[in-house]
């Protein structure tokens, strides 16, 4: 016999949250290393710190970056390093860090 507040069988948000969870790329192995690193286009790390070479998605990101590690040097956004303007796109591999698997 169970308690009151026990449920006798898994719910229905546990296993949708266990098939999402076993089904989603979070951004682990070669993709998801790639997707950081910035080094494919379409990766999310689009600008690099030209002191600390630290990648980053957006400009946003990057000044906030630039005020918690440099914050006696100046913010120039046109300093930064663009990595997708040196890397031309490639169609036949997927991009990282999409949501969705081949499992489903």
């Amino acid at each position: 016999m169970t308690g009151k507040a026990k449920p006798k069988k898994h719910t229905a948000k546990e296993l949708a949250a266990k098939l999402d969870a076993a089904t989603t790329n979070r951004g682990g192995g070669k993709a998801g290393l790639a997707d950081r690193s910035g080094k494919e286009k379409g990766g999310h790390a689009k600008l690099e710190c030209p002191l600390c070479k630290v990648t980053a998605p957006d400009i946003k990101s990057m000044q906030i970056h630039h005020d918690a590690r440099h914050p006696k040097i100046p913010f120039d956004d046109s300093k930064l390093n663009n990595l997708h303007s040196t890397v031309e796109a490639e169609t036949s591999k997927p991009k990282p860090g999409v949501r969705g698997s081949l499992k489903k």
